[in-house]
């Protein structure tokens, strides 16, 4: 918006009062630009969630806040972006360049002068920093845009708010697409580690193929696909690395998640000779709790930065270059037509429709109302873990924040996705606890706003069930206040005349029994061009057997370190 100073018309203001003099804005003039649509979040913790949910769809996110106040409410989501490794450009809205070098005492400040404290924090949480002025925009938009794609990872530009309209003397030639190529390996690391790899795999009866966070980061998925094909070898994903691998592949054999993966899968792959690690990310939530058991000497790790094999390291030999070669080179005497019979997951327990609502129950049910090329968004909690052994339709992608762990990302994350899908019409499935919810529920009231159409499954269990679970049911702090959740769309202005296009509502409200749940999930799949809101009521304490596992898991590694010391 452009503001007229009240005593020199001519004048533009920038804020709420002109710094040349003592005059005030009059007036406004506003202009949206073409190609750009505004997010219209309701706070901007909740755009820097939507920002990283809209980049794991479209490849990068972009957030906009002002200096001081707005950047830091954000910066607990570009946090989360800079440790889950998405690409994120925010852009904060600084005071006028004149008033930052004579250190005025503006709103928004610490009153000290002090105008890069803020950015200061953000160094920590960014990948690449740029302070723009009229001399160094054009080549530090270009710097940071590259680094933000290359590495992955979130970057910073501060903007001045007296250059928003200042308009760059380039020439059109001058202007060219950024090079984001990633840089090439080192010729002798790199054949040096495709050659210990076709060596050290040579007399191995059994390989196996382990998908993590880091091949979908880095967008290595059609690499591995080729190579795991090509070699007839089975494969598995981690948690973080879910929608690596389509999982109705017939060489996909399931999730490995450490004492948390079925029997049959952490089985095949402890007893094989050599386990091909791709992008792996070994958090704890991420391993079952630190209970991986991939020794060392029969590990191959392939990685952005590094190749590994055994204990020896080819560094900057990446994995998006190796893989192709490794390929090609694999040698065919070695490729076995690929024959294991799938694994069968273990049926949920008999029961009549009336039943509560189970974890066990529910997980195994849900993927029947999803259709293909799916976005499914699951809340750190008991979603997060209910999803680790869910069976997802061809072409689903999962959002999680399996390492960050923010509560409440997955709402913000879903109006990301939903934006970013729009499009190409693909179903969003949200699944999200009732504490989390109670943190950015906001977001619910943009997405009717933005006309996307997610599915929201609210699981009420009443209370934060995974903290009960590790420090005890009854914990004052781990119980809310409870609310009438399937009222959301009616208290977020659902039905009154708005000034923009509003998403059409489908269902809205509460089920408790299995039969109600599955009536329900047929409304929601014939209806897909409707938002809707299912509140899924839940015993307390009910949890699935991943999230139990992974408790066990982390108490036991506590105890371990304990004795240790």
């Amino acid at each position: 918006r452009t503001y007229r100073c009240s005593n020199d018309n001519k004048r533009i203001v920038y804020g709420y009062s002109c710094y040349d003099c003592d005059g005030y804005y009059i007036g406004q003039t506003a202009k949206d630009f073409d190609g750009i649509k505004w997010g219209n979040n309701c706070n901007e913790l909740n755009a820097a969630y939507a920002a990283d949910g809209y980049a794991r769809i479209k490849g990068v996110g972009a957030l906009l806040t002002t200096f001081g106040v707005g950047e830091l409410s954000a910066i607990n989501g570009v946090a989360g972006s800079f440790s889950e490794m998405v690409p994120v450009v925010h852009i904060v809205g600084t005071p006028a360049t004149a008033s930052q070098a004579k250190g005025a005492l503006l709103h928004h400040t610490l009153g000290n002068g002090d105008f890069r404290v803020f950015a200061k924090m953000y160094k920590e949480v960014t990948i690449a920093q740029a302070d723009l002025n009229k001399h160094n925009a054009a080549e530090e938009i270009d710097r940071v845009l590259k680094k933000c794609v290359i590495s992955v990872r979130p970057v910073y530009i501060s903007l001045p708010v007296d250059l928003n309209t200042f308009e760059l003397n380039i020439d059109s030639d001058q202007i060219k697409p950024l090079d984001l190529k990633i840089p090439l390996n080192p010729p002798e690391e790199h054949e040096a580690a495709i050659t210990a790899i076709l060596n050290v795999t040579e007399k191995a009866e059994s390989i196996v193929v382990v998908v993590d966070a880091c091949t979908l980061r880095h967008q290595v998925q059609k690499e591995v696909l080729k190579f795991v094909e090509h070699a007839q070898l089975p494969v598995y994903v981690t948690p973080m690395g879910k929608g690596g691998i389509d999982e109705h592949h017939p060489q996909f054999r399931g999730v490995y998640a450490g004492d948390c993966s079925y029997e049959q899968v952490a089985e095949e792959i402890h007893n094989a000779d050599i386990i091909i690690s791709v992008g792996s990310l070994n958090c704890d939530f991420n391993t079952g709790g630190f209970t991986f058991h991939l020794k060392q000497k029969k590990t191959i790790e392939l990685h952005s930065f590094a190749t590994k094999v055994f204990y020896a390291v080819y560094d900057k030999v990446n994995m998006k270059q190796l893989l192709p070669d490794l390929t090609k080179r694999w040698p065919t005497e070695r490729i076995k037509k690929y024959s294991m019979k799938p694994i069968v997951p273990p049926a949920a327990p008999p029961s009549d429709n009336n039943q509560e609502i189970l974890h066990d129950y529910f997980w195994k049910k849900v993927p029947d109302f999803m259709p293909e090329n799916s976005i499914i968004v699951a809340e750190t909690g008991t979603s997060e873990f209910g999803i680790f052994n869910l069976k997802a339709p061809n072409g689903s992608v999962f959002l999680t924040q399996i390492l960050w762990g923010s509560i409440g990302y997955s709402v913000g994350a879903c109006l990301g996705a939903a934006t970013g899908s729009k499009k190409e019409k693909r179903r969003v499935f949200l699944f999200v606890g009732d504490g989390s919810f109670q943190v950015v529920c906001q977001e619910v009231s943009s997405m009717l706003r933005s006309n996307v159409t997610p599915v929201i499954i609210l699981l009420n269990n009443d209370g934060y069930t995974i903290e009960k679970l590790i420090h005890g049911p009854d914990r004052a702090y781990n119980s809310i206040q409870m609310w009438n959740y399937h009222k959301t769309f009616e208290y977020f202005g659902a039905g009154i005349k708005q000034n923009t296009e509003q998403a059409s509502i489908g269902y809205t409200g509460q089920v408790s029994t299995r039969k109600d749940f599955e009536k329900v999930m047929e409304q929601v799949r014939k209806e897909d061009d409707k938002i809707h809101f299912i509140e899924v009521i839940m015993p307390k304490l009910d949890a699935p057997t991943s999230l139990i596992q992974t408790i066990e898991g982390v108490n036991k590694n506590k105890k371990l370190q304990l004795n240790e010391e």
